[in-house]
Parts: C-alpha cells; structure tokens; sequence
C-alpha cells in the first residue's frame, strides 16, 4: 500500500470512529460513551479505536466538533448565497427548526444535551463546548443585528434575542424528543419568528 493510500486509509477510519461516537454520544451523553462499547460496535481493538486520537478525551473532543460540523452543514451553509438581513434570519430559523424536527442524531439536538450535560463539570470538553457556544451566539446576534436594520424599531438587544432564541429551540428539542408532539416544529417556528421580530 503507498503512503498517499495508507493515509487515506487512516482518515478513512479516523471519520468512521468520529461518526459512530457521535452517533453513541447522542444516545448515552459524552460522559457514557466507553472505548470498549465503541470498539465492539466497530468491531475494533480498544487500542486501534482510541490510537488515531491519542486518548478518549481526544476522541470526545473530535466527536463533539463533527456535531458542530454537522449542524453548520444543515442550518448555516445553505444560507451562504443570502445576505445578512430578514431573508437571512427567516432562512436560518426555518433551517433550525428543520434541523431539531428531522435531526441526524439519535438522541436528538447534539449541542442542547451536551450542554446539560457538561455545564457543571469543569474540565477540557466543557471548555470545548463553552467556545463553541460562544461562537455560535456571537454569530447568531450579528445575523438579528442585521435582520434589525431591516425591521420597524423598536428592537430588542440582539444577545436578549439570541438568548430567546435558543431556549425555544431548547424547548422545542424536548417537545420533539421527549415528548414526541407532531406540532412542536410548527410551534416553535412561529415562536421564534416572534421572538425575532419578523412577524412585523
């Protein structure tokens, strides 16, 4: 096998490793994810499972930005030919909504149970998941800012916005994973357009 082979070979498996974490993470939360449940899932040594990372908290980390990854693909890339403004932020929140209703993970929204479950314990990933937070609301207060300028005043600050925002999307991925309720999406669209100020 040639070297330019070998390593499309380890990526190759490096993204299986990735995929199936996430997948198992969704299920039982980072914290449950164990190398020898993954490893026999794979059919894989726990040495060859964890070797590509260097260590579990290595492969947690990798898993938890793939979900980013993944989300970024779903809601934020299908927006790249609008310009910031309304069109922009109706776009995103129907992308979101989209993205909690029909969610590619498991145990649904990746970021909202990670968030429940690492807010409390210090350490690497919560400081992984904290920037990754941080990011994202900074990013979604620039996209109100700019739906704003196109809407009748009087607004709210853009990081009370985003702070609305995201708890109805918390709420609205209990309501569609716990509680299974069909008209959770619908609901939680209007709500947020709302809250965004664009049923103006």
């Amino acid at each position: 096998m040639s070297p330019r082979s070998s390593m499309a070979e380890a990526e190759r498996t490096r993204t299986r490793i990735v995929r199936a974490a996430v997948d198992e993470a969704s299920r039982l939360g980072l914290e449950g994810l164990t190398v020898g449940s993954l490893a026999r899932r794979l059919g894989m040594s726990k040495a060859g499972l964890v070797g590509p990372f260097g260590s579990r908290e290595q492969l947690l980390e990798a898993a938890l930005e793939h979900s980013g990854k993944i989300f970024w693909s779903a809601v934020i890339e299908p927006l790249a030919d609008l310009p910031p403004g309304r069109s922009r932020l109706e776009r995103l929140i129907a992308a979101w909504v989209d993205y909690l209703a029909d969610c590619p993970f498991p145990g649904g929204c990746f970021v909202t149970a990670a968030s429940s479950e690492l807010d409390g314990r210090p350490g690497p990933l919560r400081d992984r998941l904290r920037s990754t937070v941080t990011s994202s609301r900074e990013r979604l207060a620039a996209e109100v800012a700019a739906a704003q300028a196109e809407l009748p005043g009087p607004h709210r600050p853009p990081e009370e916005v985003v702070t609305t925002l995201i708890g109805l999307s918390m709420a609205a991925n209990q309501e569609i994973q716990l509680l299974e309720d069909p008209s959770a999406p619908t609901r939680a669209r209007e709500a947020m357009r709302h809250a965004a100020g664009l049923d103006r």
